[in-house]
C-alpha cells in the first residue's frame, strides 16, 4: 500500500479536482482514501505513483468459490469464451475511453472493418462522451467497466450495485440502448453479486485470452501473448485505456498484426454478444 505523509496527500487531493481515481492495476486498499486518488493526483502532479499488477483470473478466494468454480455453476451468466465449435473469436478493450490511445485502436478497427468489444469505466465515459459515441456510430459493442475501477470482490452490496448502476445509465444515454455487458474490474466478482447481476439482465464476461498489454508490453510480446492461446470461441483480452505510467504503444502496434494473422486463419471478429449468442440491446436502439 502507498504510504504518504498527510500534508503531501492533502496536496494531490486538491491536484486531483474531485478525486475519480483513473484505472490501475492494483487492488483496493482498506484504507481511508482510496490509492486511486493518488493515481488520478500524479497524472496532474507530475508524481509518479507506482503500478501494481493484475492478480491471477483463476485465483481461488477463501470462502468463495473460485472464478472457475462460478463459471461452471452459471454458465449462463459468467462467460469466459464462446462456442469451441466456431471459428469466431471477440477482441475486447478495457478501460476505454482515453484519449491517449482509444482513437488509435477505433482508427485501427475501422481500417481493418472489424466490430470489437469496449468495456468502459463510468467516470471516464462522462469525460470523453464523444469518444463512446463513436463507438457505438461505428458499430461496436459496449459494457460496463464499473465507475471507478474497483475490486468488486470487496465492495458491500449497495457500492457493487451503485458502481454497476451508475455506469450503466451514462452508457445508456450516450448509446440510445441499455448496455447488458459487465466485466469486472481484475475479472473478480462474487457469487452473490453475480446473483444480482442476472436477476437483472446482466451477463458478465471475463476472458480466455490476455495480451498483457497493460505491462507495456512491446508489440511483439503482446501479438504472442495473443497469439498462443487463440482458438475458437476465444475473447481476447486487451486495454483502450490506461492509468499513470501505463503505454500501450504496443497493443497499438501489434493489433493489425493480430487482426490480420486471424483473419488468415479464417477466424471471424465480432463483438461479444455476436460471439456469445446473447441478446443485442443495440438492436433496440432509439
Amino acid at each position: 500500500m502507498i504510504s504518504m505523509k498527510p500534508a503531501i496527500l492533502a496536496v494531490l487531493l486538491t491536484l486531483s479536482g474531485f478525486g475519480t481515481p483513473l484505472p490501475s492495476r492494483n487492488r483496493a486498499e482498506p484504507v481511508a482514501v482510496d490509492p486511486g486518488m493518488l493515481v488520478e493526483a500524479s497524472e496532474q502532479s507530475g508524481i509518479e505513483v507506482p503500478q501494481k499488477p493484475h492478480r491471477p483470473v483463476q485465483r481461488v478466494r477463501s470462502e468463495e468459490l473460485s472464478l472457475a468454480e462460478l463459471r461452471a455453476k452459471y454458465p449462463r451468466l459468467f462467460y469466459l469464451r464462446g462456442n469451441p465449435g466456431k471459428r469466431q473469436i471477440a477482441l475486447t478493450f478495457d478501460d476505454a475511453p482515453d484519449p491517449r490511445f482509444t482513437p488509435q485502436i477505433l482508427d485501427i478497427l475501422k481500417a481493418q472493418d472489424v466490430k470489437a468489444t469496449f468495456f468502459i469505466v463510468g467516470y471516464r465515459a462522462e469525460r470523453h462522451p464523444e469518444l463512446v459515441r463513436r463507438m457505438i456510430r461505428e458499430g461496436h459493442a459496449v459494457g460496463g467497466h464499473s465507475y471507478d475501477h474497483p475490486d468488486f470482490s470487496r465492495l458491500s452490496d449497495s457500492r457493487f450495485r451503485d458502481q454497476v448502476l451508475r455506469t450503466n445509465a451514462i452508457l445508456t444515454k450516450l448509446a440510445g440502448y441499455t448496455p447488458n455487458l459487465v466485466r469486472p474490474p481484475y475479472g473478480e466478482i462474487k457469487e452473490s453479486q453475480l446473483i444480482w447481476l442476472g436477476q437483472h439482465g446482466f451477463y458478465a464476461i471475463n476472458w480466455s485470452s490476455d495480451s498483457l498489454d497493460w505491462r507495456n508490453l512491446k508489440a511483439g510480446q503482446v501479438y504472442a501473448n495473443v497469439m498462443k492461446s487463440v482458438g475458437p470461441g476465444v475473447i481476447v483480452l486487451q486495454h483502450a485505456g490506461g492509468g499513470r505510467g501505463e503505454r500501450l504503444q504496443g497493443t497499438i502496434q501489434a493489433l493489425p498484426q493480430i487482426i490480420r494473422e486471424l483473419k488468415a486463419r479464417s477466424y471471424r471478429l465480432v463483438t461479444v454478444p455476436e460471439l456469445l449468442n446473447l441478446p443485442d440491446p443495440s438492436r433496440n436502439r432509439d
